[in-house]
């Protein structure tokens, strides 16, 4: 299987946590990963280069995706706007989306630039925030898709969601070191991003559909 990996911090616990498990399954050892900003992932799962992905919300409207995602409940951090000249963010799709429904103007920033930025700064919107002022239910900013979702596969990404993951000091000393971000933001970042779409998040993700 190949699956499209996008290196960003909110996605590190699901990579650490499949890590750990090839080395136990002897069918999830063949897992090999395509690297990808969130729109080239888009791409290349729609033309089927890749197998599996957490794919943009918006891209996903059609597709057969486990009940695993990226959400936030309330902040999100990793998905900004900065009031101004309109300016999308060429790696983003779902957010680009979120800005226009929410009547908001200026630049969008996701992943992991946005969330330097709001660690360092104070101008800026947090779109899941805002979101949820308006609706009072979490977005769902990407789902996890398989073109043949097999048993095996869906047990194991489905445990992950159920899972805390620790995730090692040496792996946390790369990230902040490759994203200039110290590894008690990292922490705190991670606490706000949850992964199994409950019935709330589905009640938002279907919320997100009914207005694009």
């Amino acid at each position: 299987m190949l699956f499209g990996k996008i290196d960003y911090l909110n996605l590190l616990p699901f990579y650490v946590y499949m890590k750990r498990t090839l080395r136990h399954s002897k069918e999830l050892a063949t897992l090999n990963y395509k690297k990808g900003v969130p729109s080239q992932i888009n791409r290349d799962y729609k033309t089927r280069k890749i197998d599996a992905a957490f794919i943009s919300s918006i891209a996903s409207r059609s597709q057969q995706c486990q009940d695993i995602g990226i959400i936030a409940n309330k902040k999100v951090l990793s998905v900004i706007l900065i009031p101004g000249n309109s300016k999308i963010d060429k790696e983003s799709a779902s957010s680009n989306a979120l800005a226009n429904i929410l009547g908001l103007s200026g630049e969008v920033l996701i992943g992991d630039k946005a969330l330097r930025y709001a660690l360092k700064n104070s101008d800026y919107v947090d779109l899941a925030q805002e979101w949820y002022k308006k609706y009072k239910l979490p977005f769902v900013f990407a789902r996890l898709c398989c073109h043949k979702p097999n048993k095996n596969f869906a047990n194991t990404v489905n445990r992950f969601a159920n899972t805390n993951v620790k995730i090692p000091t040496y792996i946390l000393r790369k990230a902040s070191l490759e994203n200039d971000i110290s590894i008690k933001e990292i922490k705190s970042y991670l606490k706000l991003i949850k992964y199994r779409i409950n019935p709330a998040s589905k009640r938002g993700l279907n919320k997100f559909f009914s207005l694009i």
